[in-house]
């Protein structure tokens, strides 16, 4: 299919309120859950990181358990983790982007999902507002807080969004303590694994961080090393030549 024609098609679905169709997940964690048809139609087909939903699902049971997905896009990981808890469990999914956090719990909703807490906001070691970086879209699945020094232009048309420490949320007792944790923010994950310090000391989850950049690589070593994690590369065609950066790891505690 010709670019041309993926264009054409995608404004058809949305001027027509196709891209909200229902579709069955056919593979994967979220396997058999209720999904939209456009876009990222890849998510329903099971295309989308085939190897790390693997290597989540070999955690093993996750029935009761607490689940945190930093970064939850429409909630592919979300959906499925929190029908692997059930009702007994929670998962909480932080997803900043508010086209996408619409979508999420469209998801959720329509799956009947509970104990699924959506929070619209960014994971980082702070609270106030960032700027979240479009490249002049929102539907794109890279929107993301700025890098350390990356500069921005008027094309990127950054908007505004919450930041929050997961470790306050903790605290106050609007989320409970995670016995797995995915974090996928585009270049944040460092800051995210500093807003849940308290958490990681005392409780110890099992993690997996996606990496964009050698400063997240570097911030998180500083935060997870001293904890005595190991950590392992989930083995995916990333298509990244570096080792670390532009690819997937799980993180288990000693």
């Amino acid at each position: 299919m010709t670019p041309s024609l993926q264009r054409l098609i995608g404004g058809f679905l949305r001027v027509t309120r196709l891209a909200w169709f229902p579709v069955r997940v056919r593979h994967g964690l979220a396997q058999g859950a209720w999904w939209t048809l456009y876009p990222f139609s890849a998510y329903w087909r099971g295309h989308v990181e085939r190897e790390m939903q693997d290597a989540i699902a070999g955690l093993g049971d996750f029935t009761g358990k607490v689940v945190w997905d930093a970064g939850a896009h429409y909630g592919i990981y979300s959906i499925g983790l929190a029908l692997r808890t059930g009702p007994t469990g929670q998962v909480v999914a932080f997803e900043p982007n508010p086209l996408s956090f619409a979508r999420l719990c469209h998801h959720a909703r329509r799956n009947r999902l509970p104990w699924l807490k959506a929070l619209p906001y960014a994971v980082s070691d702070e609270v106030g507002v960032a700027e979240l970086i479009t490249y002049g879209t929102a539907e794109s699945t890279t929107t993301h807080l700025a890098f350390e020094n990356e500069t921005l232009t008027d094309a990127w048309q950054p908007f505004a969004v919450p930041k929050v420490r997961p470790d306050d949320l903790v605290k106050t007792g609007e989320i409970r303590p995670p016995w797995f944790v995915k974090i996928d923010v585009e270049g944040h994950g460092h800051h995210a694994l500093a807003g849940m310090q308290r958490t990681l000391r005392e409780h110890r989850p099992r993690l997996v961080i996606a990496y964009h950049s050698p400063e997240e690589v570097a911030g998180c070593a500083a935060i997870l090393d001293p904890l005595g994690y190991h950590r392992t590369r989930i083995e995916t065609n990333s298509g990244s030549p570096d080792p670390v950066i532009g690819h997937d790891f799980l993180y288990l505690p000693p």
